[in-house]
């Protein structure tokens, strides 16, 4: 029998944004619990759960100063509990996010490592000055600031490859392994069922040798995918996860399939399935923010790399770092629904556990703010200061990082067309988009014909269809407009897939095949011509 978590749909909630319970425009644990319900009734077996630990938040939560506390503003430990089992009543599980590359410079390991003659000192990767005074290496985070951070106290420089409110761990100090297992035993004890395990891929580093000079995380070189990342994930499977029924999914940027294979293949016992970023950056040149002409075919030959590469896919497309997927690949305008609805089919027809992130399932799209002093994202802004650093000009700047800022995904729910978007009553933490008027929850769970209902349907089709959750994976055709592949168990039966990812009518790839019952569509059709409208999918049962 396969493992659960390649049986059920997880649905991913970024607590700040989801439901505020207490009207102080932020989104709590008790807000999650009451909507509980609608997460069951959509079909999700699984909630993935972003950081509810105690924070300063200079990073929204993934800077932690305690991993075995909540955050006040999220709610207490008798409310986690309580989440726990509601959840569990309703038979859905909880992932927590685990996030063990850094911590906050307020966790008390870092404020007792500042100290030269602490046993915490070595938790940490502190280095001196270089002979110039300056930092001990040219690494930059992947923000885009330099990597080091001087401390006057200590008389010399902490490595953070994200904000400098991040001190990176020292995973060459056994301690620190301790530490963490400590950590998920606490977790996986208290009712999780596993761990999203953030940029798993650059805990260990090998070296600090100046890195090859490149625009964005120079130093890279040595520390991604570093073997001794390897042993430090098999030590934590064998000492911790293997005697829990859970399960792990790693966040691995800039990862390539070779790595990603040495990471996730069954037999190396290290993580279950992975995250990577290739199938969102076809229409990127560097990582995300500065853009280039989107190709149906290279999307298709992308998925097809991963699809056939991995035993086992982390399939999605959106999530709290990248752009709403209607806004990003899609069209946020006249064919808003329909291209929501055949990104629905595209992602539940993929091989692996999908991931579904809040909001996607009724449409939402990129926030609609005017200016880059109404973001929040510290990516964003240290992006701005690299870009500008470049001499790129003001508008262009914010063009490219309004497209692909991370706060796009983070504005808050939209629950319903009142004041606040029925997420608050009070004054929201980050901006609510101004089209929560027309696209909501409350005005889509009725209609027999929206993006809510569309995810519904195909939630239960994946659910209940083993050659959709397991067949095998095979492109059939791809153009720039059009895509098409199928899903396939032996000779039991074969889906085949059609999508037309533009907003311009497309003929068929087949030549006149059209053979197959139309089981999904998202035009209403009840027969496959061979003509496909703007942004149609259908899903042919063939055999």
């Amino acid at each position: 029998m396969d493992k659960w978590w390649k049986e059920q749909v997880v649905y991913q909630i970024y607590p700040r944004s989801f439901q505020d319970s207490n009207n102080d425009g932020i989104g709590d644990i008790p807000g999650i619990v009451s909507r509980l319900d609608s997460l069951k009734e959509l079909g999700v077996g699984i909630i993935w759960l972003s950081p509810v630990y105690k924070s300063p938040e200079y990073d929204n939560g993934y800077d932690i100063s305690d991993y075995r506390d909540i955050n006040p503003r999220f709610g207490t430990m008798a409310d986690m509990e309580h989440l726990f089992s509601e959840a569990a009543k309703r038979g859905i599980k909880i992932i927590m996010d685990l996030v063990i590359n850094h911590t906050s410079d307020e966790h008390d390991w870092f404020i007792k490592s500042r100290d030269k003659t602490s046993p915490y000192r070595d938790y940490y990767i502190w280095k001196p000055p270089s002979e110039d005074g300056g930092p001990p290496n040219n690494w930059t985070t992947f923000f885009g600031d330099d990597a080091w951070e001087y401390d006057p106290e200590s008389e010399e420089y902490y490595l953070h490859l994200f904000h400098e409110t991040q001190p990176d761990l020292n995973y060459r100090n056994p301690k620190v392994i301790e530490e963490i297992k400590e950590i998920m035993h606490f977790w996986l004890k208290k009712g999780a069922a596993g761990f999203r395990c953030d940029v798993i891929n650059l805990i260990y580093k090998t070296s600090f040798e100046d890195g090859i000079h490149r625009v964005a995380v120079r130093g890279r070189e040595h520390f991604l995918t570093q073997e001794g990342t390897h042993e430090i994930i098999k030590e934590l499977r064998r000492d911790v996860l293997s005697h829990y029924d859970c399960f792990t999914v790693g966040e691995a940027p800039m990862i390539s399939l070779r790595d990603a294979k040495l990471l996730t293949d069954s037999e190396r016992e290290e993580l279950d399935m992975l995250f990577y970023f290739d199938h969102l950056q076809v229409d990127r040149l560097m990582e995300k923010y500065i853009p280039k002409k989107f190709s149906a075919a290279k999307l298709l030959k992308v998925l097809t790399k991963w699809q056939q590469g991995l035993e086992w896919n982390a399939v999605y497309l959106e999530n709290h770092d990248q752009p709403r997927i209607i806004s990003h690949y899609g069209n946020d305008g006249e064919y808003r629904e329909r291209s929501a609805k055949l990104f629905a089919t595209m992602l539940l027809t993929l091989r692996g556990t999908v991931f579904i992130y809040q909001g996607q399932e009724i449409g939402m799209t990129n926030f609609d703010y005017t200016r880059i002093k109404q973001l929040n994202d510290v990516e964003s802004l240290g992006v701005d200061r690299l870009l500008r650093s470049y001499w790129i000009p003001s508008g262009l700047r914010w063009k490219w990082i309004a497209s692909s800022s991370r706060d796009n995904a983070r504005t808050p729910y939209q629950w319903s067309a009142e004041e606040g978007a029925g997420f608050t009553k009070g004054t929201p933490w980050l901006g609510i988009n101004k089209n929560h008027t027309k696209i909501n929850y409350e005005e889509q769970k009725q209609r027999s014909d929206s993006v809510l209902t569309f995810y519904r349907n195909m939630i239960a089709l994946r659910n209940s269809n083993n050659t959709l959750k397991h067949g095998e994976f095979a492109p059939a055709y791809s153009d720039r407009q059009v895509i098409s592949y199928t899903r396939t168990i032996a000779r039991d039966e074969q889906f085949t897939i059609i999508l037309n990812l533009s907003g311009k009518p497309a003929k068929s790839p087949f030549e006149g095949n059209f053979m197959g019952k139309v089981i999904v569509t998202n035009v209403g059709r009840t027969n496959y011509d061979g003509n496909l409208a703007p942004w149609e999918a259908v899903v042919l049962k063939v055999w």
